[in-house]
């Protein structure tokens, strides 16, 4: 309550400091705290309440724009829906406008114009709209880095300066990247990693505390999805242990991180007990989520959870994958007429914007795989090593009939004992991986050649790892091809 207060009256301070008295101010008084207090638990109803208050209350105040544009951000995340996208792209400009005739003095006049382009390209680049994507993050590194000169002691420059250098840093070759380096915008993988640990650590005992859950909320991606961290799911659950348990996002963060690093029964646990009712967002993709958690477990019982999600959902991402994933159900209960037809719907139902949604298209592409093999992906994408070990305890590669299985055999049983430390047997695996798969389309091959880097560097044989790396990104036209060969360069990086 005391920081609360003081973070309050810091502001205050700035708006009766201000020498442009007939600007409006960027006032966060406690109508604006609240509302973004309860963006950042989903309740986006009870934010829209206290913006309006503040409307009728301080038309003027420069921060309205800025939170009406968290509203809308976190609108398309929860919702994944194209029409509100088209819809809501447009409120922009008039939010930017009113924010840059306000006071310049103010660190938060760059800051909040930046935060808006930057909350725009990350939604734009769901949806393949890179061009404008790459010119908003222009502005927004621009502006922050004009900011950061000008108020150097402000922190909250670290939190998009952050997620710019994270994001660049690690960014795939393609249209976004190469649009971005003509304009000579680079990132730095670790650089952002460290801004945003040091936010993380410092944010709670100063005045800008309020600001901690969205610092947390980017890092938690950054290092899950752009680092592809081996400290993502301790640093996550480490830092959100302070996010109260009302927070539907806190709720969403720990569940996807620990789904993304195998901790499969934590995730279960999580979204069993996450905090429900009409105050929150409509969420779909916790019930596709609860999903795939259930099914990593063998639970059969996961296609309620990905029915609800089909049900509910109002966007266009998760369709196709949600539907393989039931036509795996099908097929682990020896439905085979079931599998058909969802493979039917995973092939010409939902869209392609996101890769999970490109690989559910592949794989209903691709011949029925054999029960054995997939019962021991889904195990060791829950965590369930020794589980997913037994499964193929008495099989080897002549027990399968095509490249594509006898390759996939060789690449399960790598990952298995790599993640069971057993580095040897996992390089053979993995050797094996390639040498059967380097021609094929399937990921299977360059992922080897990217996980027996990983191992070689952790062996510190530098001279292999880098053969390792070079390997993967010497294999084109296959599966991921691009978040691979990303890791791959990472890693390279990371030897010299």
């Amino acid at each position: 309550m005391i920081k609360s207060l003081r973070f309050i009256a810091a502001f205050l301070l700035f708006a009766f400091l201000s020498p442009l008295s007939s600007f409006a101010n960027f006032d966060f008084n406690a109508n604006c705290l609240n509302a973004y207090r309860s963006i950042f638990e989903l309740k986006l109803g009870n934010a829209k309440a206290y913006i309006s208050t503040e409307k009728k209350l301080r038309p003027n105040n420069a921060i309205i724009p800025l939170l009406e544009n968290y509203v809308d951000y976190f609108t398309l995340i929860t919702s994944e829906n194209k029409a509100d996208f088209d819809r809501l792209k447009g409120n922009k400009s008039s939010r930017l406008d009113k924010i840059s005739d306000d006071d310049k003095s103010s660190p938060y006049y760059l800051y909040a114009q930046a935060e808006i382009n930057l909350q725009w390209a990350l939604i734009r680049g769901r949806y393949g709209e890179y061009f404008n994507a790459a010119m908003e993050i222009r502005k927004a590194n621009n502006m922050l880095q004009d900011n950061a000169k000008k108020f150097p002691n402000f922190p909250l420059n670290a939190k998009g300066l952050g997620l710019i250098n994270a994001v660049l840093g690690n960014l795939p070759d393609g249209a976004l990247k190469s649009t971005l380096a003509t304009f000579g915008i680079r990132g730095n993988l670790q650089n952002g990693l460290n801004m945003f640990e040091k936010l993380a650590d410092n944010l709670p005992k100063s005045t800008y505390e309020p600001f901690y859950d969205e610092v947390v909320f980017y890092y938690a991606y950054v290092l899950t999805d752009v680092a592809h961290s081996s400290s993502a799911y301790s640093k996550t659950i480490k830092y959100t242990e302070r996010i109260a348990d009302s927070s539907l996002l806190k709720s969403y963060l720990q569940s996807y991180v620990c789904i993304k690093t195998a901790h499969n029964d934590d995730a279960i646990n999580i979204l069993a007990k996450k905090p429900e009712g009409a105050t929150y967002q409509s969420f779909p993709y916790l019930d596709y989520l609860e999903g795939i958690a259930h099914l990593n477990k063998l639970d059969l019982n996961a296609a309620t959870y990905f029915n609800r999600f089909l049900q509910t959902n109002k966007g266009v991402n998760y369709i196709k994958d949600t539907n393989l994933h039931l036509g795996w159900i099908s097929l682990l209960k020896g439905d085979k007429s079931g599998y058909t037809s969802y493979i039917a719907k995973a092939t010409n139902s939902g869209y392609t914007y996101n890769e999970k949604d490109k690989q559910a298209q592949n794989e209903a592409a691709a011949p029925v795989p054999p029960t054995d093999l997939l019962k021991a992906r889904l195990l060791f994408d829950g965590g369930y090593l020794t589980r997913a070990a037994q499964v193929l305890d008495d099989k080897k590669t002549a027990d399968y009939n095509t490249d594509k299985d006898k390759t996939e055999f060789n690449y399960r049983m790598g990952r298995i004992y790599d993640d069971l430390g057993k580095d040897d047997q996992a390089l053979t695996y993995y050797q094996s991986t390639i040498n059967q798969g380097r021609n094929l389309k399937y990921y299977f091959a360059a992922n080897a050649a990217l996980q027996m880097g990983k191992v070689y560097e952790k062996k510190n044989n530098k001279v292999k790892a880098k053969e390792a790396f070079n390997t993967a990104i010497g294999m084109k036209n296959h599966e991921y091809e691009n978040s691979i060969e990303s890791q791959a360069k990472a890693g390279l990086r990371r030897l010299n």
